[in-house]
């Protein structure tokens, strides 16, 4: 990374590369290409030039041919860059090749990525997981980070030889001071993710259940956790907004409370470490009672942003889920056909537009059915002298209707499943209006 590499503030003028091999491949290849667009220029890099080659073999050195790297090289040295980004996946090797060819830094998406992630974590989990994947990545890299370090150490001393053995390498050094480090992080985020089991079984001591918003990065997640439940959870229009989960407590309309969670959003190419990393907040995604998958209707790129959030749910062990699939933006779409279009494609989904709370209703009707058999419609008969109950059925329950006879009370009230049996002694209902 930049700052792994000490190059901070350098890198000012970009040039964007794209290999791809498959000739069918084109098309793909273009929009991941336009994708880095937005994610370098989220780090706030002057991009001067992209381009796109289609290499007719994978070469181990380059990922292309010689002749073509180097006018790859020359083309960059004509923009005056002083980095060259590819959008495809660079082992340490290559890296050190390319940069060797061109005399200029050069870094691949997944780096790209990373340095977003570590401008926008926040909070310490959301630290620990990219400083984790962020050592991880670096660790095999540090031949290219280091390599004037690359001596070896005489062991006595002071200095910087009084932390190396008898012949020992700086970079030697270094690579044992990372590993220490990556088994503080992950012992660090086990900590972390035994805090987060406690607070989940706080929550199912209470028996709400609880939703996962999940989707594209920047389809409006953000936006849409923040019009149904009122909060200010930070919502802008740029990739990876949000890398902390923020969890709320909403109210259906059938009066069933809901735990909803933004998560952090899902790219295409992902870097396989990332999901790792990220385990721990995304399983909430794994956890929840049901999921909604919230895309972006107005975008050409729907279907792949679908299939790649569906993709990144089945490997962390959520593709089983219940989905409810949320077509956000859809005051964007003036073409009535596109909308028919998408209507086909994804039966069953639901219109909304997030940022002016149009449809929000309609939404929350297919949560309250989504639980449906977490709720039954029951009458109740209860002394006036219980306020514990009635404590109970206010805070839990959604009270329909309330009348008095003699010295009791009549509630009317739906239910849910959780509080049942607290209440069973007090129940007139011959028959439960709805399953138990």
């Amino acid at each position: 990374m930049f700052e792994v590499r000490e190059r901070p503030e350098m890198v000012e003028r970009a040039m964007l590369v794209g290999i791809y091999f498959n000739p069918h491949e084109e098309q793909e290849a273009e929009s991941l290409l336009e994708e880095l667009h937005e994610l370098v220029g989220t780090l706030g890099i002057n991009i001067v030039h992209s381009v796109l080659y289609r290499s007719r073999a994978l070469h181990k050195q380059y990922l292309c041919g010689t002749g073509k790297a180097e006018e790859i090289v020359n083309l960059a040295k004509t923009f005056e860059c002083d980095v060259i980004i590819f959008d495809n996946g660079l082992a340490p090797s290559q890296q050190r090749s390319w940069e060797k060819l061109g005399n200029v830094a050069v870094i691949d998406r997944e780096e790209v990525i990373l340095d977003i992630f570590n401008k926008r974590a926040h909070t310490r989990e959301a630290r620990i997981q990219v400083d984790l994947a962020r050592m991880q990545y670096a660790l095999p890299r540090m031949a290219r980070m280091w390599g004037h370090l690359d001596r070896e150490g005489g062991g006595g001393g002071g200095g910087a030889g009084a932390n190396r053995g008898m012949g020992e390498k700086q970079i030697e050094v270094d690579r044992r001071l990372a590993y220490a480090r990556i088994d503080r992080l992950k012992r660090e985020l086990e900590d972390v993710r035994s805090q987060r089991k406690t607070q989940r079984k706080e929550r199912e001591k209470l028996g709400t259940p609880h939703a996962a918003i999940v989707g594209y990065t920047n389809s409006g997640k953000s936006t849409l956790l923040n019009r149904l439940s009122g909060s200010e959870v930070l919502a802008k229009d740029m990739l990876f907004a949000t890398l902390d989960t923020t969890t709320r407590r909403i109210e259906l309309p059938d009066g069933q409370p809901l735990l909803l969670t933004d998560t952090v959003g899902f790219v295409r190419n992902l870097p396989h470490r990332l999901v790792e990393a990220f385990k721990a907040t995304l399983e909430e995604a794994v956890l929840a009672d049901f999921l909604i998958h919230v895309l972006d209707a107005s975008s050409p790129e729907i279907d792949r942003f679908y299939d790649t959030t569906l993709q990144v749910l089945e490997e962390l062990g959520a593709g089983d889920k219940k989905i409810i699939t949320v077509l956000n933006k859809s005051d964007l779409l003036e073409d009535p056909v596109q909308r028919l279009l998408l209507e086909n494609r994804y039966p069953g989904a639901i219109f909304i537009a997030a940022s002016l709370g149009e449809n929000l209703p309609a939404l929350l009707a297919l949560c309250a059915e989504a639980l449906a058999d977490r709720i039954h419609t029951e009458n109740y008969r209860i002394p006036q002298t219980r306020g514990d109950v009635l404590n109970l059925l206010h805070r839990d329950a959604k009270v329909l209707s309330t009348s008095y006879e003699d010295n009791d009370i009549l509630i009317s009230a739906v239910v849910p499943n959780s509080i049942a049996g607290k209440l069973m002694a007090f129940s007139t209902s011959t028959t439960p209006s709805g399953p138990l």
